[in-house]
């Protein structure tokens, strides 16, 4: 699946990352997870303090798939707002998503202290903007159910907006403690700290085929190695490329695209250095990262085709810029690194957890949407309780096929 192309940001941070051996061996474990990214790093980490056989296989490089292009805004809000999800889920329901939304992003925090790699975590706010005028009522109204949750929040006025930055909006919601992170070097911490309480890491290890031994109860995953892993659970934490052993209906793909510019001397004039989204859709969004670049994507387009997906690249790295600019017209930038990249959604608006009767004792972690980062954190840790402890309370709220108010 050809998910991406560019020149990318991430790995440039951590040029002598831990590597690891490809699979030259025969193996069983307990627990196998297809996938060396995020969500499979998150997975392992999770596992990494039960007393399980563990054993994690990447096809490439560790976090050299979606994990180089992801951005890593870590946010509870998401692209459909929670008073939208109301209407499909119920107040209670989206009430809970949103508590373990929160509590996710704690355990990203608490995760990226585990290991010995900075992850470049940081705190920040963000500013969640109308894109105009008539956006303000629906974010007034999402502001009030936040209030209501006790988010720790506030609501600008157009002058509050003007007052802090150097452009202007209606209005926007202005939260606090979500975060950033770097992508690429918090797998490699969450892999490594797993690697040290003994789970087995595999690069270069390319499955090619499974099926499920009914006698035995157990899963056989054959890799491109020739060499077959035999598991009494399998987690598919491949990120997008899971659409490719199980499609998802309820799954779609848009193209997107991503822009890093040169360090900036001086971000004085960004207030807080805050995350910047808007309710317009598709949506830009901006951050900045540890050595004061900015990162700043959006501009989605529908198409799913790579060729033409790749084409309009240096167009959109364009645009991009340009958007920043309308901005902050004092930063002069150029785009230093840029890609395109397949971004996925899912269609009710939440992550998914596939359990299937034709794989049976596997989950699929289908953490797709704005938020991948945090929504894999989120998932992670209810399959592993899942498998853990036999039972989590919290798996129904996000198995493939959830009860909705309004279907869609």
């Amino acid at each position: 699946m050809n998910l991406q192309s560019g020149k990318y940001y991430w790995p440039t941070t951590f040029p002598d990352a831990p590597s690891y051996p490809a699979l030259e061996d025969d193996l069983c474990c307990d627990v196998l997870i297809i996938g060396g990214g995020s969500s499979g790093a998150q997975c392992a980490y999770y596992l990494a303090d039960h007393n399980l056989d563990v054993i994690v296989i990447e096809k490439s490089k560790i976090g050299g798939g979606s994990t180089s292009t992801n951005t890593a805004l870590l946010q509870y809000s998401g692209e459909k707002m929670f008073i939208n999800l109301i209407n499909s889920f119920g107040e209670g329901y989206i009430t809970k998503h949103l508590q373990l939304l929160k509590q996710a992003i704690n355990e990203i925090e608490a995760a990226s202290k585990k290991g010995e790699i900075d992850c470049e975590f940081n705190r920040r706010d963000t500013l969640y903007s109308a894109s105009c005028a008539e956006d303000v009522d629906k974010l007034k109204r999402e502001y009030e159910f936040l209030r209501l949750q006790n988010v720790e929040l506030t609501f600008l006025t157009k002058s509050e907006i003007e007052a802090k930055y150097p452009f202007s909006r209606d209005a926007a919601i202005y939260s606090y403690n979500d975060a950033e992170i770097n992508p690429f070097r918090f797998t490699h911490s969450l892999l490594q700290y797993a690697a040290s309480k003994g789970i087995r890491v595999y690069e270069h290890t390319e499955m090619n085929g499974h099926h499920y031994e009914k006698e035995h109860d157990k899963m056989v995953v054959s890799t491109k190695n020739g060499c077959s892993i035999k598991a009494r659970y399998v987690i598919f934490a491949a990120g997008y490329e899971g659409m490719e052993v199980k499609k998802e209906k309820k799954a779609s793909f848009v193209s997107t695209y991503t822009v890093t510019t040169n360090p900036v001397e001086d971000l004085s004039q960004w207030y807080n250095r805050t995350l910047i989204w808007e309710t317009a859709r598709p949506y830009l969004y901006m951050r900045t990262t540890r050595d004061h670049r900015i990162i700043i994507g959006g501009l989605d387009d529908n198409t799913n085709y790579p060729d033409d997906r790749d084409s309009k690249l240096n167009h959109k790295k364009d645009q991009l810029i340009e958007e920043l600019n309308k901005l902050f017209p004092h930063i002069n930038v150029k785009a230093e690194f840029y890609s395109s990249a397949f971004y996925g959604g899912i269609v009710d608006g939440l992550p998914i957890i596939g359990k299937y009767e034709k794989y049976p004792n596997c989950y699929f972690l289908f953490a797709f949407g704005d938020n991948g980062t945090v929504y894999s954190q989120l998932l992670s840790k209810i399959i592993v309780q899942e498998i853990v402890e036999g039972n989590s309370p919290d798996l129904t709220l996000y198995l493939q096929e959830r009860p909705l108010l309004n279907k869609e």
